[in-house]
């Protein structure tokens, strides 16, 4: 069984400082900006040899300040009701506001065992506040400083004792800990990803994006039949990007719901910034990414700009066409979409377009068979028998005209990798090869294989048959 840690605190103490430093990754955002996180984040930590999973939660404040306050506690709470104990974080340089007081008083009354931590305890400044911390009544404190790693094998000591007192068991080997890190991250290497494209031990990772306020968070909830991430008419709810693990079909995914891309001209403000570079990272780890659109809006420039983006990345696009119920003329809107699509992303025809209403749950059903047939795709295999016999088919239907009366010659072609499917043309003069004619030969290559809504890499490499001497 794996342990939970659900770490809590007033905002700004430090919580998502001390959970990168147990994951051994910067996943989390920190920003001096008290409230950066809004939604719980989860993923596997590790401290003195016990693994376990670390739960991130949004600032505890007071419930009535606001609705989107009200909905942020309601996330924290149910990360407290599912934690197997928690960490509850203070700021010692600060000393005990009357938030804290509130929030200790009701983890005294819960169930869920408790270890008190004063953060920020380098130096003499917080000493002050680590006396202060024991009329809170949660036991002796345990000092740290996450921004530093003092106070680390405190904190293992004060793990060591509540684990035993709960009778919990979470040693585990390194090597276990490190392929669970991997399952989760998605960092893994190309070779190692085609090693493992026949089974299903790694789960799929999948990214949610889009502009802001176009239903990610929502659609995320309703694929994991549960309220998991806030929602709400405010532009900009989710800041960072958060990962959720899920099934479907028999298929684990590890699902990404990230922050709105605005153009990159209205992105101003510093924390923005970090949001926007999070989505990109969280879209370097998918395999298949579901670009959102509001079907109520116009489909602008920006949401073409995203999706050249995830094509420019290599990665397998699906777009959910969001609020689609709400439409009268569905069909002009589908037709509208599509038109703009084969004009300003030429060199991916074919990406699938699903309606969907994520508030109600319409047309969902079809998205993740969407999404399955379009990672197939994207790890599709020719072989260089084929590929060959296409090559002479296709030069000879339509060659490339001569440069400079001299012909160009294409002899061989193989695919060199999938994730995406990348091939090699060996000819004599690929410089001289015009890219109105690579276009040609892409364009194709998808049809005839049936490779639509995947990008295609196509390379030009100078030398004759590779293996022509060793087949002679």
């Amino acid at each position: 069984m794996t342990i939970k840690v659900a770490m809590i605190g007033r905002p700004n103490v430090g919580k998502s400082t001390l959970f990168n430093r147990l994951v051994g990754k910067r996943l989390a955002l920190v920003d001096d900006t008290p409230g950066v996180t809004r939604d719980r984040r989860e993923a596997m930590a590790s401290l003195g040899g016990t693994a376990f999973l670390a739960i991130d939660t949004a600032g505890l404040e007071n419930a009535g300040d606001s609705k989107l306050s009200a909905r942020m506690r309601a996330q924290t709470d149910l990360a407290i009701e599912e934690a197997d104990f928690v960490l509850f974080m203070i700021d010692a340089r600060a000393g005990v506001t009357p938030l804290d007081k509130y929030f200790a008083d009701i983890l005294r009354r819960g169930k869920t065992p408790v270890i008190l931590l004063c953060n920020k305890c380098e130096g003499r400044a917080a000493e002050a506040g680590i006396y202060e911390s024991y009329s809170l009544g949660l036991g002796d404190p345990v000092a740290v400083s996450a921004e530093h790693g003092e106070g680390l094998s405190e904190l293992i000591e004060a793990f060591d004792r509540v684990i035993l007192d709960l009778g919990l068991e979470g040693e585990v080997e390194p090597e276990e800990i490190i392929s669970k890190s991997v399952a989760i991250t998605g960092e893994v290497s190309d070779e190692e990803a085609e090693a493992t494209e026949q089974h299903s031990s790694l789960p799929l990772q999948m990214a949610v994006v889009g502009r802001p306020n176009v239903g990610k968070s929502t659609l995320v909830n309703f694929l994991l039949g549960e309220e998991r991430q806030i929602t709400g008419p405010e532009a900009g709810l989710t800041r960072d990007a958060i990962a959720v693990s899920f099934s479907c079909e028999g298929r684990e995914i590890r699902m990404f719901d990230t922050a709105g891309l605005r153009r990159k001209s209205r992105v101003m403000a510093k924390l923005e910034k970090l949001s926007v570079a999070d989505t990109i990272r969280a879209l370097n780890f998918a395999e298949v990414v579901i670009l959102m659109v509001d079907a109520t809006m116009p489909f602008e420039k920006q949401d073409l700009n995203i999706a050249s983006l995830i094509v420019q990345e290599g990665r397998a696009l699906v777009i959910a066409l969001n609020k689609y119920d709400l439409m009268e003329n569905r069909q002009e809107v589908m037709k509208d979409i599509l038109d703009t699509l084969e004009h300003s992303l030429p060199q991916i025809k074919g990406i699938p377009v699903i309606p969907v209403s994520a508030l109600t749950g319409r047309g969902v059903n079809k998205l993740m068979p969407a999404v399955f047939e379009t990672y197939r795709l994207w790890n599709r295999r020719v072989s260089t028998a084929k590929l060959n016999k296409w090559l002479a088919a296709t030069m000879a239907y339509h060659p490339h005209p001569s440069v400079k009366g001299r012909r160009i010659k294409m002899r061989y072609m193989t695919q060199v990798k999938t994730r995406p499917p990348t091939f090699a043309i060996f000819c004599n003069r690929p410089a001289d090869v015009a890219r109105s004619y690579e276009r040609y030969l892409l364009n194709e290559l998808r049809w005839d294989f049936e490779l639509p809504g995947v990008p295609i890499r196509l390379m030009l490499r100078k030398g004759d048959n590779p293996y022509g001497k060793s087949l002679k």
